[in-house]
């Protein structure tokens, strides 16, 4: 979304980009004003103006309630010129645990002084009742490399465990596989599933490599059951890991504060059996000489202050020489053995030959809520069978080729958190893969953002792109809100392209007549609530009251070609815009086309204070039959019906001059019928209610006889 050197607000200089998700981009930038870096968290342009969107980020700004220097400092949220919606963070320089797992095992003491670290800012944020549950070596930063100050960061999947709040994005599982709790599997989270995360991750940095769960979900789920493996780790260390990381929520620390109170006397157990103190514990997880030098596992260094003498080691027998000979033998054929596996020469015999497949190459899609299908290449039977139990249909072919170890692993974790996304393709060619979909839920995205992070997970190689797609909008709700608002005559609102609903980019656009300025906003305001980001087109005539009464009560005819005219009373000049002001002469003439000869003509307007007046006919002017009006001429013919004000005096005619009471729309009507459309003689001025209500029983007694309707609009308005 940004360059460095963009300048955002006038304030933060973008000096790089951090990372990238579904939902929002991470900068690192600095203030123009303090010179300080900071960290911008950048919500995309296509989700500013999407409610459920901005609820998260507001909701991930009140993590900014939780103020301890193990925890990212949050500030609060911004919105640029062009609308989009930043989170402002601190800035933490150094190495991320996941850094330091690529490098490999850390010391003991390192993680210990990383766990009480960490500990201290998740008691933090535990008594605000939020809880992590992502906390996995990329969220943990040593600030300046130095464990003592280890830094939580991302909170971006957090939970408010308050009663009655919610997720910040999401509802359902929520974390890294090979770091979440047991429980997160099915969706429960508490404080107890951070501790898990934490032994995990500090389990792993201890290791140097991620924990291996399995090669697929169900396993994983499996898998978590079980303890962690911690038959090689030296006491206290062994203790704690077991402690934090117990399959059963019930049987770990129940807080950070008992992990705390742990490493402050590690020498005793929770059950007051004596472990080996801290200070007893050297040198890294596993030592390494010399090639010829077997690793020692750390659980056979003696313990401090035994001497040789006291070496618990049986003492050499006879015929020990033969034995290290045997031995030696045996690590030969072992080794060559395991040599001549890796090289796969022993493939043949230990397993089948498939065909090699370049690219090895594998298409997983699904389309609109269809079924799951597939097609491409798998590494072998089990591989064939696991994927086949995740999809609907497929064309799988069995081959070789050069793909990771943890191929098919890293396919089934990619598959198992889509189970929610009606529309999305995954296509893998060798190690290098790329998911695209759309959705329409905001949490699910969220959710799906912070599993993937934007990547692609294990040894996989890619991006994950999934876009967030308005959901179609039910015609119903514009239609009820645009029906609620007719109060000039039915208003029209345009019809959805897709039969059941409006689309992502379809607008809203109504037309037609209503009486005042306040519903127009009222319509536009109800509107633009339901539209989600959809433009709102309202193309209205705004009249008022008294016109919108007889607008409602005028017969149903076609336009019969009549145009009306304007003119300015005192010079005589055309006035094409229907446009008076306050103390002008309006001067009217309507021209009949030249196929209008026979029948009658009826002329009125209806003024903005609610009165109607009778152009044609009139007391002074009953003569309204076509064939008298022309006279024998033929072709257009204009007719005046409101006069200047020298011209009526002289021939009895009706003017009008603008003052200040009359100002607003009003509107002639010129009706064309086959017989004259009232009994009788109607007054010079009426009401409107009283002409509407004559116009409804003509309506009614003279059904066929309108044969033409046309109107027009004039303005009048102060200067």
């Amino acid at each position: 979304m940004f360059q460095p050197g963009d300048l955002l607000n006038n304030t933060y200089r973008i000096e790089a980009l951090l990372g990238r998700g579904g939902t929002s981009e991470v900068y690192k930038a600095r203030s123009e004003i303090s010179g300080n870096a900071v960290a911008l968290k950048i919500l995309k342009q296509e989700f500013s103006g999407n409610e459920d969107f901005t609820v998260l980020m507001a909701r991930e700004e009140n993590i900014r309630e939780i103020r301890h220097d193990a925890v990212v400092r949050y500030s609060e949220n911004h919105r640029t010129a062009d609308g989009r919606i930043y989170l402002l963070m601190d800035y933490i320089e150094g190495p991320g645990l996941d850094q330091k797992l690529k490098q490999g095992p850390m010391p003991v003491e390192d993680l210990l002084t990383i766990c009480q670290r960490v500990s201290e800012g998740l008691q933090a944020a535990h008594k605000r009742k939020i809880v992590h549950r992502d906390l996995s070596p990329d969220n943990i930063i040593l600030r300046g490399g130095d464990p003592s100050q280890a830094v939580i960061i991302d909170f971006g999947i957090a939970k408010d465990t308050n009663p009655g709040a919610e997720t910040i994005v999401g509802n359902e599982f929520a974390g890294k596989y090979s770091y979440a709790a047991p429980e997160q599997m099915s969706g429960q989270t508490d404080a107890r599933s951070d501790i898990y995360s934490l032994g995990a991750l500090l389990l792993a940095n201890y290791r140097g490599q991620a924990p291996s769960l399995g090669a697929n979900p169900m396993e994983v789920v499996e898998n978590k059951r079980k303890p962690l493996v911690t038959e090689d780790l030296p006491p206290p260390f062994k203790t704690l890991i077991e402690r934090m990381c117990a399959p059963d929520p019930a049987d770990r620390f129940q807080s950070a504060a008992e992990v705390l109170d742990f490493l402050k006397a590690p020498g005793v157990a929770a059950d007051g059996d004596q472990s080996t103190p801290l200070d007893a514990l050297v040198g890294s997880p596993a030592e390494a000489v010399d090639d010829a030098t077997i690793i020692v596992p750390r659980s056979t260094v003696r313990p401090s202050g035994t001497t040789p003498a006291e070496d618990p080691l049986p003492p050499a027998r006879k015929g020990s020489r033969r034995g290290l000979i045997a031995l030696v033998v045996t690590l030969l054929l072992v080794i060559g053995g395991a040599g001549a596996w890796l090289s796969g020469s022993l493939d043949p015999f230990l397993r089948p030959s498939y065909p090699v497949a370049d690219p090895f190459r594998l298409i997983v899609e699904r389309n609109e809520g269809g079924p799951i299908r597939a097609s491409g290449n798998v590494p072998g039977e089990e591989a064939h069978s696991a994927l086949m139990n995740v999809i609907d249909e497929g064309e799988l072919v069995l081959a070789s080729g050069d793909i990771a170890e943890t191929w098919v692993r890293d396919i089934l974790f990619t598959l198992d958190p889509l189970s929610g996304l009606q529309d999305w393709r995954l296509v893998v060619e060798n190690n290098n893969a790329k998911l695209t979909g759309k959705t329409s839920d905001a949490e699910l995205l969220a959710d799906l953002d912070g599993f993937f992070g934007g990547d692609m997970p294990g040894a996989l190689i890619g991006i994950v792109e999934i876009a967030f797609e308005l959901p179609l909008l039910d015609r119903d709700v514009p239609r009820d809100i645009v029906d609620a608002h007719a109060d000039c005559g039915p208003l029209i609102l345009q019809g959805a392209s897709v039969g059941t609903g409006y689309a992502p980019d379809e607008s809203l656009r109504v037309t037609g007549q209503v009486a005042s300025t306040e519903t127009q906003i009222r319509l536009f305001d109800e509107l633009t609530n339901i539209a989600d980001g959809r433009a709102v087109d309202l193309q209205l005539e705004v009249l008022n009251p008294a016109l919108c009464i007889v607008e409602q009560r005028l017969p149903k005819a076609p336009p019969g070609g009549v145009t009306v005219r304007y003119f300015d009373g005192s010079t005589g000049d055309p006035n094409p815009s229907g446009r008076f002001f306050i103390g002008e002469n309006p001067v009217i003439d309507v021209v009949l086309p030249p196929e209008l000869t026979d029948g009658f003509l009826t002329v009125s307007i209806l003024d903005v204070t609610g009165n109607v007046f009778h152009l044609l006919p009139n007391i002074n002017r009953q003569d309204h039959e076509v064939g008298a009006l022309r006279s024998g001429q033929s072709g257009a013919l204009p007719l005046r019906v409101a006069f200047s004000l020298e011209d009526a005096s002289a021939t009895n005619g009706i003017a009008f001059k603008v003052d200040d009471s009359t100002l607003g729309k009003s509107k002639i009507l010129v009706l064309h019928s086959a017989e004259p459309l009232f009994d009788g003689m109607r007054p010079t001025a009426e009401s409107a209610a009283s002409f509407a209500d004559a116009l409804q029983k003509s309506a009614a007694n003279d059904a066929g006889h309108i044969l033409s309707l046309d109107s027009s609009i004039l303005t009048t308005a102060e200067p």
